[in-house]
């Protein structure tokens, strides 16, 4: 299916499923939002990477809007419906001050495997612990797919936008178990030499050989 649909760049990657705060100040996105709200429709997140609009973004759709200010500026929640592919932008729409889009949305296969994904949960739970983060998870961990917890992965922007390309949960899983076997190594390693670290200066109670 192809569409037109109201476009709100950010610099961030949204995922289906996710919610999303957002505080809007801008004129244009004011606009954007007050008539998306009343109208009851979604508009599109594309992903800002080192300043341009990127091909895929995630539609979304406004829950609430939480606050609103004397000057106009609101505080609203969304959450992620779907990805969209971006085919022809329209920088000027008559009477609007925000830009649309053309998009379709492609199939995206959310089938995965429970048991890889189990792996996952278990290395972004030792990634956080080498971190010494305290970050959890909103669902419950039998219950989670590689959209839930992308953002908890450590993965950069690039990285994270990399991940939205992929239109098959297999893949997605793939993804993320090469990125946390690559860098939990790494950081276990850094974590045993500032051990070390700390025991310089300090007093040690080594025997001697008799």
């Amino acid at each position: 299916m192809t569409n037109f649909i109201p476009i709100f760049p950010l610099g961030i990657v949204v995922y289906p499923g996710e919610k999303l705060n957002l505080h809007i100040f801008e004129p244009r996105y004011k606009q954007l939002i007050n008539e998306s709200y009343q109208a009851k429709k979604p508009f599109g997140i594309p992903a800002v990477i080192g300043d341009k609009i990127n091909e895929m973004g995630t539609l979304v759709q406004i829950t609430e809007i939480s606050e609103v200010y004397k000057d106009g500026k609101m505080d609203i929640k969304t959450k992620g419906l779907q990805v969209f592919r971006l085919l022809e932008m329209i920088d000027v729409l008559p009477d609007k001050l925000y830009s649309g889009a053309i998009v379709n949305y492609p199939d995206n296969d959310e089938k995965g495997n429970r048991a890889v994904m189990k792996g996952i949960v278990k290395a972004i739970k030792e990634l956080h612990k080498l971190l010494n983060i305290e970050k959890g998870f909103t669902m419950p961990e039998n219950e989670l797919w590689t959209y839930d917890v992308a953002h908890h992965a450590g993965l950069t922007l690039q990285e994270e936008y990399e991940l939205l390309q992929l239109l098959h949960e297999s893949q997605r899983q793939e993804y993320l178990k090469r990125h946390l076997t690559k860098v939990l190594p790494v950081l276990a390693e850094m974590e045993l030499l500032k051990e070390k670290v700390k025991l310089n200066g300090h007093f040690k109670n080594l025997k001697g050989i008799e």
